[in-house]
């Protein structure tokens, strides 16, 4: 067995394995399936699906009682409604996450925010998926005039709304009774971000994050 005990500095790096082959097995309208055959770090050979990924972008949105904001939305995969905060892929060509924010905290609760800044960052699914994720805190909310506006798609044609308090918000995901990953990450890093009286933020405009290049610890 060879030395397991890690000794290099604590963070993400890009390290790709060595690509030997790579085939398209699907298309979908929003991402693909692909096969690449690599050649690990340990030098084993194999082949793993990939999920190719456009990314996506949420929103926690606090009002000045540190209440977040959730809707009620059915998702088709797990056959029921999940709370969630609003939250959209990244499909718009040259659009900057914080837009894609901005956008959907609009098209998907009515409301507009002052105040914004970068909560958290994360992979959704990096065991089979490329998915960046990218959790904005939204303060400083303004509801528009004449709620939100349609946007044609089928689950976002009925979103009810609630306002949850952020400490509440921690006890309803640790109790496992909250299961979308946004809101999961996202309400945990803003009760972490305000414990630290909101030192961690990020400004808003920050370019999406891309994983470090290695350092040769390996």
């Amino acid at each position: 067995m060879t030395d397991e005990i890690w000794r290099g500095p604590v963070r993400d790096v890009a390290q790709p394995a060595r690509l030997l082959g790579s085939t398209v097995r699907y298309r979908g309208h929003v991402w693909s399936v692909r096969s690449d055959r690599v050649e690990l770090p340990t030098g084993h050979v194999v082949e793993r699906d990939v999920v190719d990924h456009t990314g996506a972008v949420g929103v926690v949105a606090l009002d000045d009682a540190d209440r977040v904001l959730m809707i009620r939305q059915y998702r088709q995969p797990i056959g029921g409604y999940l709370f969630e905060v609003p939250a959209g892929l990244r499909d718009v060509s040259d659009e900057h996450p914080w837009q894609t924010a901005q956008r959907e905290l609009l098209e998907e609760a009515g409301y507009t925010a002052d105040t914004w800044h970068v909560l958290v960052d994360f992979y959704n699914s990096p065991g089979g998926s490329d998915e960046a994720f990218r959790c904005y805190l939204a303060r400083g909310l303004r509801e528009v005039a004449g709620g939100r506006p349609a946007t044609g798609e089928a689950e976002e044609t009925h979103l009810p709304r609630t306002w949850v308090p952020l400490d509440e918000a921690v006890e309803l995901v640790l109790r496992g009774e909250l299961h979308n990953p946004t809101v999961v990450a996202g309400v945990l890093a803003a009760a972490a971000a305000r414990d630290r009286d909101w030192t961690t933020l990020r400004p808003a405009d920050e370019s999406m994050w891309q994983l470090a290049p290695a350092d040769g610890s390996d």
